[in-house]
């Protein structure tokens, strides 16, 4: 059965398909097929964010990230504070990550264990450590939260943004904004709204699930405490959850680039729950067929 999800226009889809050239993207250390995945169907030069789960080791994260610097990819691992076991482990991972992977450029989260296994309990004591310019980091991520947090205000959340922002000012880091992905764009474009009126201009790339079942989605954002957007995938599901499996992201990032263009977006960031060769064959034809439509 075709889609039913309104006709994208000319303008509108290469504007997704410039989003879409400048992404990055997410694997875990643990999946071999995905680092063949991005080896034979991703650009080189992209950015491919190693995750940190409850089950990697930071030896596991550094290993994947030198195997895809080799293949000429640019790989983020990423920082999460409460896996870290302290200060010791925390610099024997950068000075590894930098002198093995070459990497200049990391993503810091909290994590989701409690209690944390050492000191850190949120990724802002990461940046505090004066590590990372240390061993050569000058590139920071660090996460945004358009839905309300499961387990934390929003006050705080805020606070914690805003003294993130500052500490990279004051030590030099680039600091950014990776959101939690959202199945819809109106909390993205309204949570994006309201830091900008409050006057922070940090690059913020847009965190988006890469196609992927219904039930996998559902999943991830019940576990993830994405509210509004399991509340989309409640409200008629025979036709929302069909169009999100068959349209994929476009849906979200069509509403996202009539706002405005898109240009408040910095990029975007694919979460691929449903595969990496699946989200890569999907971008791959959004941007071919952008392609076929420019002049020669």
């Amino acid at each position: 059965m075709r889609n039913t999800a309104p006709a994208t226009t000319s303008t509108e889809q290469d504007r997704i398909a410039a989003l879409i050239s400048g992404c990055s993207i997410e694997i875990s250390s643990r999946d071999p097929a995905a680092e063949q995945a991005c080896r034979e169907l991703l650009p080189p030069g992209m950015s491919i964010y190693v995750n940190h789960g409850p089950r990697d080791t930071y030896q596991g994260i550094i290993a994947a990230a030198a195997r895809l610097r080799r293949a000429g990819f640019n790989p983020v691992p990423h920082l999460a504070a409460r896996y870290l076991t302290g200060i010791t482990q925390l610099n024997d991972y950068l000075a590894r990550a930098s002198g093995e992977a070459g990497v200049d450029q990391v993503l810091t989260i909290a994590g989701d264990i409690s209690p944390p296994a050492g000191p850190f309990a949120a990724s802002l004591q990461l940046m505090m450590s004066g590590l990372l310019p240390k061993h050569g980091i000058s590139r920071v991520g660090i996460a945004g939260y358009p839905e309300p947090h499961p387990r934390i205000a929003a006050a705080a959340l805020d606070e914690a943004l805003a003294a993130k922002l500052e500490l990279g000012r004051q030590t030099g880091l680039d600091v950014y904004v990776v959101t939690q992905f959202c199945f819809e764009a109106e909390p993205i474009l309204g949570w994006i709204r309201r830091i900008r009126a409050q006057g922070i201009d940090a690059d913020v790339r847009v965190g988006l699930a890469g196609p992927a079942s219904v039930s996998t989605l559902a999943k991830l954002a019940v576990r993830c405490g994405i509210g509004h957007s399991v509340r989309a995938l409640a409200r008629g599901h025979n036709s929302f959850a069909r169009l999100l499996v068959e349209v994929g992201p476009e849906r979200v990032m069509r509403s996202l680039v009539g706002a405005a263009g898109g240009a408040d977006i910095g990029g975007l960031h694919f979460f691929t729950f449903g595969g990496i060769a699946r989200t890569a064959a999907w971008m791959n034809g959004i941007t071919e067929s952008a392609g076929q439509r420019s002049p020669a």
